[in-house]
């Protein structure tokens, strides 16, 4: 990837940290976008790249990432999200709803508008979805939802661009071992680790797991993958296609 122009967005941390670091290490050229100045510098500084702070929900915020690219990218990881808070679908607070498909669904919509134009040689984009993007999850319906909608964008937007040598695909992770989930959880160790025996490989998984998956999307070994939603989830999605 050497000279490759990529983005990462919500790289301060977790999946997309891992990620950032992966594509830095291939050689490209890596531009980290968060909301978390503090760890959005710290990766940028780590690999010897550029931060750019972006709230992937303002599209004024989405161009002026994509003006730092200085007019070329070659690779996208749409990798901002939330997991909201957990309660019934009539439980749910409206704004709590709004504000999680906002930043899962719009932020990747609004991203994906803004590259795909700098695209004019041809790019990879990789979308960031869930495990629970291929199934239902009792609890959390912003999420479910909207992480079901960026593999259906995902698909739409892979057979839009095909012919302009544009690979799009969704990455599917399952239950990771991120700050997002130590928040979600309250960071006790008794609930990750039986999160962790839940699944079929009987762990959590890494960020770089799936970073690992992600750099693979970007690279030229997956050149004939466009439209897919790849679980790397331990088995998860395998086990409740079986129940």
């Amino acid at each position: 990837m050497n000279g490759k122009v990529a983005v990462v967005t919500g790289g301060g941390s977790g999946i997309g940290r891992a990620t950032a670091i992966r594509l830095a290490k291939l050689g490209a050229e890596v531009i980290v976008a968060d909301v978390n100045v503090e760890g959005g510098e710290g990766v940028a500084d780590e690999i010897g790249g550029r931060f750019v702070r972006t709230d992937v929900t303002e599209p004024a915020q989405v161009d002026a990432l994509m003006q730092a690219c200085g007019g070329r990218l070659d690779i996208a990881f749409n990798n901002a999200g939330t997991s909201g808070t957990f309660g019934n679908v009539a439980d749910t607070d409206v704004e709590e709803w709004r504000r999680v498909v906002d930043l899962n669904l719009l932020g990747v919509y609004l991203c994906m508008r803004a590259e795909i134009p700098l695209m004019t040689a041809g790019g990879v984009i990789v979308n960031t979805s869930s495990g629970a993007g291929l199934m239902g999850f009792a609890g959390l319906s912003a999420y479910v939802a909207s992480k079901h909608a960026v593999i259906g964008l995902t698909k739409t937007a892979a057979l839009e661009y095909a012919r302009a040598g544009i690979r799009i695909n969704a990455v599917c992770p399952g239950t990771v071992r991120t700050p997002m989930l130590e928040g979600f959880t309250g960071g006790d160790e008794a609930t990750l680790q039986a999160m962790g025996k839940m699944m079929p490989l009987g762990r959590l998984a890494t960020p770089d797991e799936i970073a690992a998956a992600v750099v693979w999307l970007c690279s030229d070994e997956a050149s004939y993958v466009t439209g897919m939603a790849m679980p790397v989830d331990g088995g998860a999605a395998a086990a409740s296609a079986r129940t």
